[in-house]
């Protein structure tokens, strides 16, 4: 692959970044939709329109800073508003909610793969499509991997930790809820002394492994 300069690949990063965190939020929506709470539905969160989500630190310059800086993507969209009251099994059914970010981040990252794989396939007949086209499928899978995988991290207010939180006795998970106000602290603490990236990293491959244009993905970002 040829190199791109650090304006490209910013350009390039973008796109990928903004619907990675979007589409996660929205998926929370929809589940939940289905589950019986419609209330990010009534609130138009259930849309792949990015600028319904977007929060400028969270969605764009905070993911694009810490990739950058450590390789690893961190970033957060506006939160869909969940009712839990209207859903018909509350315990059971935030699981699912919570599950369904990351299942569309899986989703997302194959997709990505797929586009890969398009530019690929127009590389020796149309180079100046096919190059972006390489690079921003690139880009997507990493960045929905690493959201999915980073989500699934069992820590409240991740989504890891809402089905940790379902699956856990009452009792336990009436403690375990209890440390949502520090959850946050503790992610930025694991990242920052880069123990969550040692506890992440083997399954982050692995699911890259998994994608279509894999070799791609690792090429470009020297995984």
């Amino acid at each position: 692959m040829d190199t791109i300069n650090s304006i490209q690949l910013i350009a390039i990063l973008a796109l990928p970044v903004l619907f990675a965190i979007t589409v996660h939020e929205a998926a929370h929506g929809w589940a939940a939709g289905h589950l019986g709470d419609g209330t990010a539905r009534l609130l138009g969160r259930v849309t792949l329109n990015p600028l319904k989500h977007i929060d400028p630190i969270g969605t764009i310059a905070v993911p694009l800073a810490t990739f950058l800086l450590t390789g690893f993507l961190f970033g957060w969209a506006k939160p869909v508003p969940i009712d839990t009251r209207n859903l018909r099994n509350p315990r059971r059914d935030m699981a699912l909610v919570a599950l369904a970010g990351p299942g569309a981040n899986l989703l997302m990252a194959v997709i990505w793969g797929l586009v890969i794989q398009i530019g690929l396939a127009l590389w020796n007949t149309s180079q100046w499509l096919a190059q972006p086209l390489a690079y921003m499928g690139a880009a997507g899978v990493l960045f929905n991997v690493l959201l999915m995988v980073l989500n699934l991290f069992p820590l409240l207010p991740l989504d890891g930790g809402r089905v940790l939180n379902a699956l856990l006795p009452r009792s336990l998970a009436v403690k375990f809820s209890r440390l949502e106000p520090y959850g946050l602290i503790l992610l930025v603490l694991l990242l920052a002394t880069g123990v969550l990236g040692t506890l992440l990293r083997p399954l982050i491959h692995l699911t890259i492994d998994l994608m279509p244009g894999a070799g791609v993905v690792r090429e470009i970002f020297g995984l």
